[in-house]
């Protein structure tokens, strides 16, 4: 059945929507949640279908689509389409399965993938499969499966032989070691194509801060060239088709604040496995407010990252380090990022945790690499300045931005007692730099002037938040005087 095209000027940001005037959809006895085949010029794609009460907004006749229905279809306002219905995917039966219990096949993951890719699965589907997975768990086989799904419906970035890697599981601000370890690395001749998320609970990820100093959204092509170049990048894999489903599949985790053992270690190994990596380093801060909070949760996710490394034909290396306060002084994306070049800069000033732990990690991937000395290396590299010259050279073939500024309204949290600093609760620290803009808006966030174990007096600075609005100061300032994230003793 044909209709005529109504643009409605309206994009999802992911799952492609048509609409119906409510007399069509009688008629062809369809409903709201429906999926259908919408055709044109020998170009099809699957939509799910809402339904118009009124004439106003989709008149009889014609079918409402969506930006991205549009653009996929490469049709415009008024022109034809043909209808089909298109009953529910075959995953949603493996999903089924899944809340059931059973173990899933390669094929069943791959159709799940494959279909939360293409946006074919609702808001509620992919739900159910988070929920049944986090419920039931994954095994060993189904991690290793979905990981290789997950890989097999996007994209891949291809190099040859030994390629390094490095990824943090997460929770700690300011744990900014990757944009100190990669230039490190690149400096001593191995290629480290890092590519990295956005922040979406924290107040900024690797992306949000490297775009401080330079592009993050490359295409395919500019992102071999700059590894090529520098034997290197820090880029924004959101903006490639690399792992797709797993970035819809946090997408849904988020919200939920859940995050299902099986599908994190598949989310991380697909980026790594996309990228070609054959040497991995993971980092597990364990802490109150970190992702993975004991001893005995890291060693177990320790073991099965170890284990689907071995099964992908990736060398994994895994460490257990402290994640029970923020590293480096500043947390949100300006911020994080003078803390970096502070770093390469071997500046008096910069922070001796980010300095301490980044040669750390870069020594055990030099190591990895066959570099017995490993951390004296990684010391070498960056005191003699090669690992702030190689920064330099990423950034500038990247495409060096104007450098953001720091937030005007500005507000001293200080100490209300004496004592000693005997923890700080990273989750507050994150929510009060997100509240006072980060990572959206670059140049604010919190520095921090006080970390556990310090002495601190009445009246004494702890840290200091930096907003680009005065309203958005004002309401982070109101949540530090609930809770400024900091335990005296």
């Amino acid at each position: 059945m044909k209709f005529k095209v109504k643009d409605m000027d309206i994009a999802t940001g992911g799952p492609f929507i048509a609409i119906l005037n409510h007399r069509d959809a009688e008629e062809l006895d369809l409903h709201s949640g429906d999926r259908i085949l919408v055709n044109h010029n020998s170009r099809r794609t699957t939509c799910l279908l809402d339904i118009s009460e009124t004439s106003k907004s989709v008149p009889k006749g014609r079918i409402g689509l969506f930006e991205e229905v549009l653009d996929k279809l490469k049709v415009k306002d008024n022109q034809s389409v043909e209808l089909e219905f298109n009953g529910k995917p075959e995953s949603v039966k493996h999903i089924r399965d899944k809340l059931n219990g059973k173990k899933l096949t390669y094929e069943e993951l791959l159709h799940i993938a494959d279909d939360i890719t293409n946006d074919r699965l609702t808001s509620i589907e992919k739900t159910y499969f988070v929920a049944a997975s986090y419920v039931n768990g994954l095994s060993l086989d189904e991690v290793i499966d979905f990981t290789k799904a997950i890989v097999n419906t996007g994209d891949r970035l291809k190099f040859k032989g030994l390629v390094l890697d490095k990824h943090s599981i997460g929770g700690v601000p300011g744990n900014r070691t990757t944009m100190v370890v990669i230039p490190i690395i690149a400096a001593a001749g191995f290629t480290i194509p890092k590519t990295s998320s956005r922040a979406i609970t924290s107040p900024a990820g690797t992306a949000d801060t490297m775009e401080c100093l330079a592009k993050v959204e490359l295409p395919y092509k500019k992102i071999l060239e700059v590894v090529r170049k520098t034997n290197a990048c820090m880029v924004h894999g959101g903006a490639m088709n690399l792992a797709p489903a797993d970035d819809k599949i946090i997408e849904v985790e988020h919200p939920l604040s859940i995050d299902a053992e099986g599908q994190l270690i598949a989310s991380v190994m697909a980026k790594k496995y996309s990228v070609s990596s054959s040497h991995v380093l993971i980092d597990i801060p364990i802490g109150k407010g970190a992702k993975v909070e004991s001893k005995s949760g890291a060693k177990r996710l320790k073991k099965k990252f170890e284990k689907v490394g071995r099964k992908l034909g990736i060398n994994v290396k895994v460490i257990i380090t402290d994640g029970s306060q923020p590293i480096g002084h500043g947390i949100g994306p300006l911020l994080e990022a003078e803390d970096v070049m502070a770093v390469l800069r071997n500046d008096p000033l910069a922070p001796a945790d980010l300095r301490k732990k980044a040669l750390m990690m870069a020594g055990i991937l030099l190591k990895m690499a066959g570099k017995k000395n490993g951390e004296e290396l990684a010391q070498e590299i960056l005191d003699s300045g090669q690992a702030l010259v190689k920064m330099n050279q990423i950034i500038k073939i990247q495409g060096k931005q104007k450098k953001p500024t720091l937030g005007n309204y500005r507000y001293q949290v200080k100490s209300k007692k004496n004592g000693k600093v005997k923890s700080i609760d990273n989750l507050i620290i994150s929510k009060i730099a997100r509240i006072a803009g980060a990572p959206k808006d670059k140049g604010s966030g919190l520095y921090i002037v006080k970390f556990v174990k310090d002495k601190i007096k009445k009246g004494e600075l702890i840290y200091t938040v930096y907003a680009e609005s005065k309203f958005k100061l004002d309401l982070a300032v109101g949540f530090t005087k609930k809770n400024d994230g900091y335990t005296l003793a």
